[in-house]
């Protein structure tokens, strides 16, 4: 295990998922709600615990194996959903497993809710629930195959734990 490549990796992308982030709170600046906040914060926690993991891996630079890759894969979904409950956490008033549950929904685009009246929440909140799954159903992996080359990794071993059953050069 290349504990450090992985943590550079995962980092890397929670960074990413904080930027998204930026778009529900500029719907709540333009729609002037109150979510700017309860965006914002996690925007910033996410940052900075994307900063902190990706720091430990910052200078290495070692490849990965199909290990590695399903690790990757596995960190990601969930610390993506447990970040992701944080604004409906704040912003819906749901507890922990409830904001967990519609989190993962989205990611997984599942699109199951356990949100109750969604015609009266924010617009800034049902844009958050419809970028979860945006993201999601583009299959963020898709995302780390573009980006992983660019930071000088293969992201072939993603890839591959992501795709169910056999691929066609394993035949």
């Amino acid at each position: 295990m290349h504990l450090s490549s992985i943590a550079r990796i995962v980092g890397f992308f929670i960074i990413l998922f904080s930027a998204t982030l930026a778009v529900p709170v500029i719907a709540a600046l333009l729609y002037n709600e109150r979510e700017v906040v309860h965006f914002l914060t996690p925007m910033l926690g996410s940052l900075m615990i994307g900063v902190a993991i990706w720091a430990v891996g910052s200078h290495s630079a070692t490849g990965l194996g199909h290990r590695d890759g399903f690790l990757i894969v596995a960190l990601f979904w969930t610390i993506l959903s447990v970040l992701g409950a944080w604004p409906f956490m704040l912003s819906a008033n749901l507890g922990l497993v409830d904001a967990l549950f519609e989190a993962a929904s989205g990611i997984t685009t599942t699109g199951a809710t356990v949100i109750s009246g969604l015609d009266g929440l924010p617009r800034s909140l049902l844009l958050y629930r419809q970028l979860l799954q945006w993201l999601g159903g583009m299959g963020l992996i898709v995302l780390g195959v573009a980006v992983l080359p660019m930071l000088g990794i293969g992201g072939m071993q993603l890839y591959r734990a992501e795709v169910p059953g056999p691929l066609k050069e394993e035949s």
